[in-house]
């Protein structure tokens, strides 16, 4: 069986730690020269690699006469992960207290002779949260991948976030059966008029 090959992730970490390690700034053809050898890393992705770490804002480069080199430091690292946690955590409040107000919204629309249009909002809103959640979900995961302590907390959150947004998916299937009672129509009419998707469930 054929050894699987480094994920483009796991090239990026080896990658960053070469330059941690050694300390030295490269060009890159100095680095396909060591990376394969120090790192397991294939020649023909090195300088891919070093372009995604660079856009990352991981690696440093300059020009210098008519050469080009790469650099990066542990301290800028931190200092990056430091600055991206507290904005996920800003983003991550930020959605919570959304959320929150959806709920409330929903929890009153059950109580009074909610119409098809404030129906309609409340369900555009409520996809636009399902988008936020995913996306600061995809941001927990890669920040877990690396080992951050801060992270594994915000792991937490983000859990308590999945049971809110649960709990919120609870009265939207209860606003379709108060519509089913208003109205004579059918689970199915209910997603085609708002544009619920078939495959709307817990997350």
């Amino acid at each position: 069986m054929a050894k699987k090959g480094l994920s483009v992730e796991e090239k990026k970490g080896r990658m960053l730690e070469l330059f941690y390690e050694t300390g030295e700034c490269y060009q890159i053809k100095e680095l396909e020269k060591v990376a394969p050898k120090l790192k397991g890393i294939v020649v023909n992705s090195v300088k891919d690699i070093v372009e995604k770490l660079v856009d990352d804002g991981l690696v440093d480069t300059d020009k210098i006469g008519t050469s080009v080199y790469f650099w990066a430091f542990p301290s800028k690292a931190t200092k990056n992960k430091s600055k991206n946690l507290n904005d996920l955590i800003k983003e991550q409040k930020k959605v919570t207290e959304t959320l929150e107000a959806l709920e409330k919204s929903v929890e009153a629309s059950k109580n009074t002779k909610t119409d098809e249009d404030e129906l309609a909002k409340i369900l555009a809103e409520i996809k636009a949260m399902e988008k936020e959640i995913d996306t600061a979900k995809k941001k927990l995961n890669a920040y877990k991948e690396n080992g951050s302590k801060k992270v594994k907390a915000m792991a937490k959150k983000t859990a308590e976030l999945k049971d809110a947004a649960n709990r919120w998916t609870d009265n939207i299937f209860a606003i379709k059966s108060w519509c089913k009672k208003k109205f004579p129509v059918e689970d199915k009419d209910i997603d085609k008029q708002f544009g619920i998707p078939d495959d709307f469930d817990y997350i």
